[in-house]
């Protein structure tokens, strides 16, 4: 792991703040239910809780570069963290990753049951165009459906489905670095694109700025899969071995690459000039492997 990443500014303090009001604005969106269907209620919420929230928080300072206002900025959060949130679920489950914790915590099959956990992915995706498509989030329904357009392409087939589906298959077949690489940006990359994007789609920003966040991401997101494939490497004992970036390039050139990705997504934020601190701190961020 890459440690020791000196910067002129600390994210954490900022992070948390952000995440925290995520959470709050979340709990507001979905008041407690009654009857039996709350179960499902309190494994969304439980799902949120164990939220990290560094995803809505590229949504959001990628909106504070267009001024936008910050009620508008923590709905697209939210929204945000429930696709991600949805994505968990369904990765953790049995049939796919099989993983009884996640950041320390148990997952939601464990704590509930496995019915209840597909329910909870189901209800969260749903969540997310809800809270999309109210027009607190934006007053221009232009707008609210380009968030929408997008969140859509990015949960299904050409972002986190799809790239469930290649990484099922990499488990039967003998995957190469093009196939990883597409793997990675839609399972990872997808989301974190449309977060750093949903803030420029909301500033009506120009397509060199929409550009910019787009390169951006995409390096991001390569860097920030490098560096979770290095703390999960040797993690896993017995069966078949995950492919990954480590896994065909070797623990050092590995972390080389994360730290070039990390410098190059940086580049591409020189046009914002310093409303952008916080979003090349990000990139400082994820080398220490705390997202």
């Amino acid at each position: 792991m890459i440690e020791d990443i000196q910067s002129p500014i600390d994210i954490h303090d900022e992070l948390d703040i952000s995440t925290s009001e995520v959470r709050q604005l979340f709990n507001q969106l979905l008041p407690k239910a009654e009857g039996p269907e709350s179960r499902v209620i309190d494994a969304v919420r439980y799902a949120i809780a164990g939220a990290h929230g560094l995803r809505s928080f590229l949504a959001i300072q990628s909106g504070h570069l267009f001024d936008v206002e910050k009620t508008s900025l923590l709905r697209i959060g939210a929204a945000v963290e429930c696709a991600y949130a949805s994505f968990l679920v369904r990765e953790d489950l049995p049939s796919l990753g099989n993983r009884g914790k996640r950041r320390g915590r148990s997952t939601i099959h464990v704590v509930f049951d496995e019915p209840t956990a597909i329910l909870t992915a189901d209800a969260l995706q749903a969540i997310a165009f809800e809270i999309l498509v109210d027009e607190e989030t934006h007053p221009d329904p232009h707008i609210r459906c380009e968030l929408i357009e997008r969140l859509t392409k990015t949960v299904g087939r050409d972002g986190l489905v799809g790239g469930q589906m290649i990484s099922l298959r990499a488990q039967q077949i003998k995957p190469h670095i093009g196939t990883i690489t597409r793997l990675q940006r839609l399972k990872t990359g997808s989301l974190i694109s449309f977060a750093c994007l949903s803030g420029a789609i909301v500033g009506r920003a120009s397509q060199e700025s929409c550009h910019a966040l787009e390169t951006f991401a995409h390096d991001l997101g390569l860097a920030m899969q490098v560096i979770e494939d290095l703390a999960e490497a040797g993690k896993a004992e017995g069966g078949a071995a995950k492919a990954t970036f480590v896994s065909l390039l070797g623990p050092e050139r590995a972390q080389e690459q994360a730290q070039l990705l990390a410098e190059q997504a940086k580049v591409h934020l020189e046009p914002f000039d310093e409303k952008a601190a916080f979003l090349r701190e990000v990139c400082n961020f994820v080398l220490t492997g705390q997202q």
